[in-house]
């Protein structure tokens, strides 16, 4: 937590669910978070066991009484929403409706996805698929008020989402723009070409961004180091400091005033306790005003 009289940052870790959602709560508490994502189900499954609903009031106690300041889901890595007509794209729309329907009992602000891959179609084709896809969802969840956030990808692949025009073309190409914002990941900023590693290579990044695709749609950030090479194209998350990015890679994005009110996340490798989170949360706050 800040120190008294200074801003909050938004500095959280994606906590495991094992045991039940409040239990991630639990985690993200003790390892010092004040934003938190999760799964809202087994991420690896297409179907999930039901929410009870004193799970979701224990979890929106929990949240509660831990002060976290923003909570937001990630979906299971199954769904592809650039996948053609056919059983794949029935059922990655579905258990997408439904991790939203899951979110939006839980009282979180936001669903992170990656976008999709194209299956050798072509991307132009993987991001027309895309805007569709989430304009049925947007279509048969109006209600929520859950957003939907793309991340940007590695390009690892035929997956679609490592260039900010494909970002740009998705949104472009939805009907209702206004309920999807961004996610960027830097090992995934990283291993698709962006080198931030200077102030001026994160300047010349950010640029980028906000002329193609705006900066106020960017709302969630995860922050990993990465174990490839610049420009590799290769998505392998790797602790603060100790990948190809590098401590001062982190520093200019965790003092950037425009950012400020961003969730920064992580998505670093695990241990069997929270160690190695508080570590890297350590890492990360250290460069706040440095």
């Amino acid at each position: 937590m800040a120190l008294s009289g200074s801003p909050v940052i938004l500095l959280g870790a994606h906590m495991s669910i094992a045991g039940g959602t409040p239990n991630a709560i639990d985690r993200a508490r003790r390892a010092g978070c004040t934003v938190l994502q999760i799964f809202v189900k087994n991420n690896n499954q297409w179907k999930g066991r039901p929410l009870s609903d004193e799970e979701v009031q224990v979890f929106r106690a929990s949240r509660t009484a831990a002060g976290l300041l923003d909570v937001v889901a990630h979906t299971c890595y199954l769904i592809n929403l650039a996948s053609p007509e056919g059983e794949l794209r029935r059922q990655s729309i579905v258990t997408f409706l439904d991790e939203l329907r899951r979110a939006t009992v839980l009282g979180l602000s936001r669903l992170v996805v990656h976008p999709g891959s194209h299956g050798g179609e072509g991307e132009s084709v993987g991001i027309r698929r895309i805007a569709e896809a989430l304009d049925e969802i947007h279509e048969r969840a109006a209600d929520t008020p859950v957003s939907v956030a793309l991340e940007g990808t590695a390009g690892q692949g035929t997956s679609v989402g490592y260039r900010f025009e494909h970002l740009r073309d998705i949104l472009g190409g939805c009907r209702w723009p206004d309920r999807v914002s961004i996610c960027l990941d830097t090992c995934h900023l990283f291993a698709s070409g962006h080198d931030f590693r200077d102030p001026e290579g994160y300047g010349r990044m950010i640029e980028a961004f906000d002329r193609t695709v705006g900066l106020p749609k960017l709302q969630v950030l995860h922050c990993n180091d990465s174990k490839r090479e610049l420009g590799s194209r290769v998505d392998r998350h790797e602790h603060i400091g100790k990948g190809n990015i590098g401590v001062e890679g982190f520093r200019w994005l965790m003092n950037d005033p425009r950012l400020a009110r961003v969730p920064k996340i992580l998505e670093t490798p695990k241990g069997l306790t929270l160690r190695l989170d508080k570590r890297n949360l350590r890492v990360l706050r250290g460069l706040v005003g440095n």
